[in-house]
């Protein structure tokens, strides 16, 4: 075989810098505000995250150093590969050459510790010795359960009920690295007896998860809350991703005409893409598409609005698309991508009309990640299998055409702890889950009073 099928870095190439995105916007980015509309500044976010991570939230900065405490634990897996998924192509008898930058390489198995180790270590630069957090599919709760083993920190982690009972096995990883895991809606918060006494038997929701992080964040000695997704510096932390694969397609010559990432809170997808719509925003032509699960639609049928992004309206209000903060996802299998809300940037993207979205039904995801753990072998995580179908469409399209065309997709994590989700597919037992317009009516009445975001 002459094609080469995996393209490395080494340590003295990874970058020294990541890339914020917020210098190159067209257009600023909407300010955070109160309930009456009024922009919030920095001391407002000063009781739930360290000042030198609110720092970096702000910045317009271009490029941000990275410590080098942080970058010698990012040695640990980083670089990650640049695949090429030549069997997928053949199965597939398309032209179209697929390249994934494989983020499972991580001691978490997925793209979440890029940004997991970083915010542990300005913490604990601030003299922060206890995290909490929520985790949908338990990736992110994973991920910083680990950064704080490695620098000494006490984390507590709110995870979705229905992933909680789905991936059992997520919880006890992090037990492994010294976290407390506890399901969401909990009876150790008020936010959590609140949701409950409502609704017992509720499924949880990352908007309830995260009330109940900060909730116990704010008011528990020297702690904070850390967010593994939606914020300006978590998708910063995260441009590794993107940076890593320039220097990889340029090694061999070669330069996507498709960025594909799945999407959730928006930080896999703004890993891989932001990079790249620089060099778009700069003239490149190239396109970047951001998939998420037709559950929960929050790119391609959520209003561009001011929302907040928990059940309880403990966060600022944020210029983002949503569905509500009342919304409760349907539980899919796919619990990372269950997010009312879309990061502000990716949403601000998105308006500017720089990347284009598209929604993907789960068993359409799960025939894909199927097709691509029987030709490439490894089993991706059901978040990531809404990128792989996204890129299989692309690449029969190419087929179609009888164009030749070069796709780049993230593959944001491996599936080794989702497999009871594997398990109910192959079995029959799961179902296509569409969001009705009535039931988004409903969740979207809790915006009514919220102030409006400006004008492009």
């Amino acid at each position: 075989m002459s094609d080469q099928i995996k393209v490395f870095l080494n340590e003295k190439e990874m970058p020294r810098k990541w890339y914020n995105i917020q210098a190159d916007l067209p257009h600023p980015l909407p300010p955070p505000v109160d309930k009456d509309g009024k922009p919030i500044g920095p001391d407002a976010l000063a009781p739930v995250f360290p000042m030198n991570l609110i720092e970096q939230e702000v910045s317009t900065k271009r490029w941000i150093s990275i410590p080098e405490e942080v970058l010698e634990k990012l040695f640990i897996w980083r670089p990650t590969p640049l695949c090429r998924a030549i069997f997928l192509e053949k199965a597939l008898g398309t032209p179209a050459e697929i390249y994934y930058k494989n983020e499972g390489w991580s001691p978490a198995g997925s793209h979440k510790a890029n940004t997991a180790v970083p915010q542990v270590y300005y913490n604990r630069e601030f003299g922060i010795k206890r995290l909490t957090t929520e985790t949908g599919a338990g990736q992110w709760g994973s991920a910083l359960a680990f950064a704080c083993k490695l620098f000494g920190l006490v984390c507590k982690v709110y995870m979705v009920k229905i992933s909680f009972e789905q991936k059992p096995f997520r919880k006890m990883m992090m037990g492994v690295w010294g976290a407390e895991c506890v399901a969401s809606p909990s009876n150790q918060t008020r936010t959590g007896r609140e949701v409950l006494a409502k609704t017992p038997n509720s499924p949880g929701s990352l908007a309830i998860a995260i009330s109940e992080a900060i909730e116990d964040a704010v008011t528990s000695r020297d702690t904070r809350y850390s967010l593994g997704s939606v914020l300006n510096h978590v998708l910063m932390h995260q441009s590794i991703i993107g940076l890593e694969a320039q220097k990889q397609m340029k090694k061999i010559e070669k330069y996507p005409d498709v960025v594909i990432g799945c999407v959730g809170g928006g930080s896999n997808f703004a890993g891989i893409s932001f990079p790249f719509i620089c060099d778009k925003i700069h003239g490149k032509n190239v396109r970047l598409v951001a998939v998420e699960p037709a559950a929960c639609p929050t790119l391609t049928r959520g209003p561009f609005v001011y929302d907040s992004g928990d059940v309880a309206m403990m966060t600022p209000l944020l210029a983002m698309h949503s569905l509500g903060h009342a919304f409760v996802p349907q539980p899919i299998h796919a619990g990372g991508l269950r997010y009312h809300g879309m990061a502000p940037l990716v949403s601000h993207v998105m308006r500017e009309g720089l990347v284009e979205a598209m929604a993907i039904q789960q068993l359409e995801c799960y025939k894909a990640a199927l097709l691509w753990a029987h030709t490439e072998g490894f089993i991706p995580a059901p978040e990531t299998s809404h990128a792989i179908a996204a890129a299989i469409q692309e690449a029969k399209k190419a087929k179609e055409e009888g164009k030749k065309k070069v796709i780049l997709l993230n593959w944001s994590g491996h599936g080794l702890m989702d497999l009871t989700g594997y398990g109910a597919y192959l079995d029959g037992k799961l179902s296509d889950a569409a969001l009705s317009d009535e039931a988004l009516e409903e969740s979207l009445r809790s915006l009514e009073g919220l102030p409006k975001p400006p004008v492009l």
